[in-house]
Order: C-alpha cells, then sequence, then structure tokens
C-alpha cells in the first residue's frame, strides 16, 4: 500500500514546482497503476440552486433536516456494524427509512435546518450531496452533506430505465425530473423507492465540502471509492467524453460510488455545470497516480493492481 511518508515527501516536493514542470513532476515521480483492467465509468455532480428558506412559511413545506441525534453506529442484531438506533429495548435497529421520514419520523423533534419549496428539487440535492437554497429575497443558505441514515442508495433512473418507463438511452436528470411532474403520485412513489435519506448541515465557506473536509474545485475533484482510490491521489481519466479527459483528485467520496474505477466527476455551480454533470455517463479508462515504489509494494503483498 502507499504510504503516508510517500506523500508528505511528494506534497513537501509539489510546492516547489516550477512553473511549468507539473507534466513532468507527475510523470516522473509517480507510478501510473490501474485496477484491474482499468475500465472506468464517470457520472457527474454539481451544486444546484433550488428554491428554500431558514424558516417555515407558505410555500416552503418540505423539511430539510440536520442529523438526528439518535443516528449512530452500532452493532445490529446479525453481528454488523453500521448505522442505525438504539430503540427502546436497547437493541441496534435500522434507521428511519425514507418514506417513514417523509411520514414523520422526524418532525416535531428541532431538526428542520431549513424548508424546500419542492421535494423533488430537494431529492436531487441529496443526490448531489450538496446545494443552495435560495430565498424569494434573494439570500443564500448553502447546505452539504452531514450524514446518512445508512439504507442502501437507489438509483431512480436506473429503475424507469430497467422497467422500460424511459429509454435506456439519454436518461438524464431533466428526463427523470419531467417524468416526475408529469404524474406527481407516481414520482412520488419512485422516490420513495430509495430508502436512502441525506442529512444536511450549514456550510460556510468557499464551496462543498468533500471527504477530505476541505471544499471540492470544479474540474479537479472527483469522488472515488476509497477502497480502491487513495484519498488525496491523482486520478487520470480518458473517456469518451472529453470534457473529462485529465488528471483529477479524488477528495470526495459517494453513497453511489462504489468499486473500482467508478468516479463521479464534480463541475461547480450554475446552468453550464448543470448542463454538463445531469448529463455525464462517460466511459473509459482510468489510471490511479501513486507515489513511486507503491506499486512494487502493492504487488508483492498480492493486490490485483496492474501498472
Amino acid at each position: 500500500m502507499s504510504q503516508a511518508s510517500d506523500w508528505q515527501i511528494l506534497c513537501a516536493e509539489a510546492r516547489a514546482v516550477p512553473s511549468g514542470s507539473a507534466a513532468a513532476f507527475f510523470r516522473d515521480r509517480f507510478d501510473w497503476a490501474r485496477v484491474g483492467d482499468g475500465k472506468a465509468f464517470a457520472t457527474g455532480y454539481y451544486e444546484p440552486e433550488i428554491a428554500g428558506v431558514r424558516t417555515r412559511q407558505p410555500g416552503f413545506e418540505v423539511p430539510i433536516y440536520r442529523t438526528p441525534g439518535d443516528l449512530t453506529r452500532c452493532t445490529k442484531a446479525d453481528g454488523t456494524i453500521g448505522r442505525g438506533r438504539v430503540d427502546e429495548t436497547g437493541a441496534c435497529v435500522l434507521y428511519f427509512t425514507r418514506p417513514e421520514i417523509e411520514d414523520g419520523a422526524l418532525s416535531d423533534k428541532g431538526l428542520e435546518l431549513a424548508w424546500a419549496a419542492d421535494p423533488i428539487d430537494l431529492f436531487f440535492v441529496e443526490i448531489q450531496g450538496s446545494g443552495r437554497l435560495k430565498a424569494p429575497d434573494g439570500t443564500i443558505m448553502r447546505i452539504g452533506y452531514d450524514n446518512q441514515n445508512g439504507r442502501d442508495y437507489v438509483a431512480v433512473g436506473r429503475l424507469l430505465r430497467d422497467r422500460g418507463i424511459l429509454p435506456s438511452g439519454g436518461i438524464t436528470r431533466d428526463v427523470i425530473i419531467n417524468w416526475m411532474r408529469a404524474q406527481p403520485d407516481g414520482g412520488k412513489a419512485l422516490m420513495r423507492e430509495n430508502l436512502s435519506y441525506v442529512f444536511f448541515k450549514e456550510l460556510i465557506g468557499p464551496g462543498p465540502i468533500g471527504a477530505m473536509n476541505v471544499a471540492v474545485t470544479p474540474q479537479v475533484t472527483v469522488a472515488a471509492d476509497p477502497l480502491f482510490v487513495p484519498l488525496g491521489a491523482p486520478v487520470f481519466i480518458d473517456m469518451d467524453r472529453n470534457e473529462t479527459d485529465g488528471l483529477w483528485v479524488a477528495q470526495d467520496t459517494g453513497g453511489a460510488i462504489k468499486g473500482a474505477n467508478r468516479f463521479d466527476t464534480f463541475w461547480g455551480a450554475g446552468a453550464a455545470a448543470e448542463r454538463t454533470a445531469g448529463g455525464m455517463s462517460a466511459n473509459g479508462t482510468a489510471m490511479i497516480l501513486l507515489p513511486k515504489g507503491s506499486v512494487a509494494r502493492i504487488e508483492a503483498a498480492g493486490a490485483r493492481t496492474v501498472p
């Protein structure tokens, strides 16, 4: 495995790299490795802006919850450890599902961080992990991921595709939203099939906070699975969507970003970012950049990494 001391040396060197010498630094001071066959799939995420306010008022009736105090990590009856809650008998049980929360499981507990105007808009903020709430007076409140209820994430676009409701090609965020709005009951039922639920906190600073507790950067930050990509590592991806090609930095994670060579590229805020991220579905190859000598150690340990 790569070692912290290796990264510390590289980071110190990076601060002193002269202007115009970055390409040589990344070429010469890293092992370029692929996991398995290196075949990669990338989606995109962005910071959406929706109508929302800090205090409940007419037209803003959808609660945005902060993390509940009873959401904890505990040992369940099957011996697994994960997010859950301790019930009145002292047993560790699964936390409330999206339908249970929407039906009032967390109401009247003072957990409302803010209020949204539209449940579909809020649902997609959950998927993105952060967003901006714009009040009628133009003020902005920024919110970001703080926790999750421990339930598995279900991609609603995949459900629509698998059921033949929408064609397999061209399933974008806008296509899904248009379908939901065309049949509100069906849209609500579809969202409730995703039992995962995200809790938020207010963000103060330059941008959404990633898994490394630093602000993510448009067209630089990529979310990856830390079981396969060390957080902070550069990643080179070459896709059939040219705008994704190049070096990214693994600074984030995501509930749907699981497995080797699965990436989620961050595009920032605004209409252009929404268009790019919302339609991003790219296939290609990925290379992870690791400190010199890391690949030899990984291979010696029996990991299936191919330089």
